[in-house]
């Protein structure tokens, strides 16, 4: 029965190594400061119109990153980073959404037990938590500097791989709860160093970056 939590788990994870690389693809084009307001709801709905698009302009133009970096950027410049930013948010919003609702729904069916449901429920604040350090990274670079603090960085991109570990761990736990033989369990352990592995050899290079 706890076969289908562990893969909407590893689905979960496969989103947040997304989040990862959209987050470090936004980074290096220096298109993480283009949104200059956090809106959870609104936010949802991206620029139609040609006045969206002069509104928002108008709003970066405010930003020390304009001033100092991209004075005199053109709408269609602006495109090109706002829809980097846009997009790795978009996809937080998602992650949340693609947790929240399935767990609500094994929660229900009591296919989660107390103690997997304790795990479940830390990794969601983790979640919540994640949000708000994302907003927290953005404005420190919104006010003088016109990049963000290299301290909330490692903060927000630490947090990002805790969440990925703590789910794909938990995930792992559940396909193999008391491995069968010994072969069983060096696979597990194998898949478990490669992901951790990979996962630290993104986080160096995004931080290089």
């Amino acid at each position: 029965m706890q076969k289908p939590i562990a893969i909407w788990l590893l689905i979960c994870c496969a989103l947040v190594f997304a989040m990862i690389v959209v987050g470090g693809v936004t980074r290096l084009t220096d298109s993480g400061l283009s949104i200059v307001e956090w809106q959870p709801i609104v936010g949802t709905m991206p620029p139609i119109t040609q006045q969206d698009w002069d509104v928002l302009l108008e709003k970066y133009r405010a930003t020390p990153q304009y001033q100092q970096v991209n004075k005199g950027m053109s709408v269609d410049e602006f495109k090109s980073i706002f829809w980097w930013e846009y997009f790795h948010r978009l996809l937080g919003r998602l992650i949340g959404v693609v947790f929240f609702v399935p767990f609500v729904y094994f929660w229900v069916r009591k296919q989660i037990d107390r103690p997997l449901g304790i795990k479940l429920a830390g990794i969601f604040v983790l979640g919540g938590l994640q949000g708000f350090m994302g907003w927290y990274m953005v404005m420190s670079g919104l006010v003088n500097d016109p990049h963000v603090s290299q301290y909330r960085l490692t903060a927000h991109l630490g947090l990002a791989f805790i969440i990925f570990a703590a789910m794909f761990w938990v995930a792992l736990g559940l396909l193999s709860p008391h491995p069968a033989s010994q072969q069983n369990n060096e696979n597990i352990q194998g898949l478990r160093k490669f992901s951790f592995g990979l996962s630290l050899l993104i986080f160096i290079m995004i931080l290089s970056g």
